[in-house]
């Protein structure tokens, strides 16, 4: 049974140059890249990907489904640049493949925040759903944060996949603030609108508990700073997502106010 691992990126060329010599057991791989400027797409190139190029659509899983599209392997392994397969996993997806009747396989993954693994706080084990037979599963394209669609069974893999997607800060800072605008066009798109209730619901009644759930209850002060950074602004992101709608819906087109 062949293995296609696909990986879709932008600007992501040093995880690119960590990541790719460590896949070479697949059947091939198949990288898209989204409009990067850093030289991510020669970098797979050498590396012997198969390369394609795709505009940089907010919604990943678009071309996410497009890499997935043109693997040619029977079996499909979704990987983010900023993820690892240690050589353990690699062994177990190979072996698996061959006498699985599965459609589809779930794995743990570990996630590293500044290079500290955080095992509680909701963190670990953060299950994915990322090896499957390329005829069984699909994304429904309607959202970022969506999980694939499966036809038939799911067994899960014994070994985890290593999560690496914040190095420093700044990077963190980058990517909340690129996923927090996705989120309020997805609020917008689907008709919140600005009212005391809703101001209410983002700005307290959600991300209050969300942070005692994380930080006291699932214990993410057991992870130390780091921990608590995480619980802050995985609370945040409600907060900081209601006001860039708000942001959105109080300028017309042309960018004026309005009254």
């Amino acid at each position: 049974m062949n293995l296609s691992i696909t990986i879709i990126g932008h600007n992501e060329v040093e995880h690119l140059r960590e990541l790719l010599p460590q896949l070479k057991w697949a059947h091939e791989i198949v990288y898209v890249d989204c409009e990067s400027h850093d030289g991510s797409l020669e970098v797979a190139r050498e590396l012997g990907c198969r390369v394609f190029s795709r505009p940089n659509n907010t919604n990943l899983n678009v071309n996410k489904s497009y890499a997935m599209e043109q693997a040619n392997g029977d079996w499909v392994f979704y990987v983010d640049p900023d993820e690892r397969i240690p050589e353990i996993l690699a062994a177990e997806i190979e072996a698996v493949i061959k006498v699985t009747t599965n459609a589809a396989f779930k794995l743990n993954r570990r996630n590293h925040y500044f290079g500290n693994w955080l095992r509680y706080g909701s963190q670990y084990p953060d299950t994915q759903l990322r090896l499957f037979r390329k005829d069984s599963a699909q994304f429904p394209n309607q959202h970022v944060h969506e999980k694939l669609v499966v036809e038939g069974s799911i067994g899960k893999l014994n070994n985890d996949m290593l999560h690496f997607p914040y190095r420093n800060i700044s990077q963190f800072l980058s990517k909340f603030d690129f996923y927090t605008g996705v989120e309020a066009g997805y609020l917008r798109d689907s008709g919140v609108q600005i009212t005391a209730g809703n101001t209410l619901r983002f700005l307290v009644l959600k991300p209050f508990p969300r942070f005692l759930r994380r930080y006291l209850l699932k214990g993410g002060f057991r992870d130390g700073l780091p921990g608590l950074f995480c619980a802050i602004f995985d609370a945040l992101n409600f907060v900081v997502r209601y006001f860039k709608l708000w942001e959105m819906t109080r300028n017309t087109p042309d960018g004026s106010n309005q009254q």
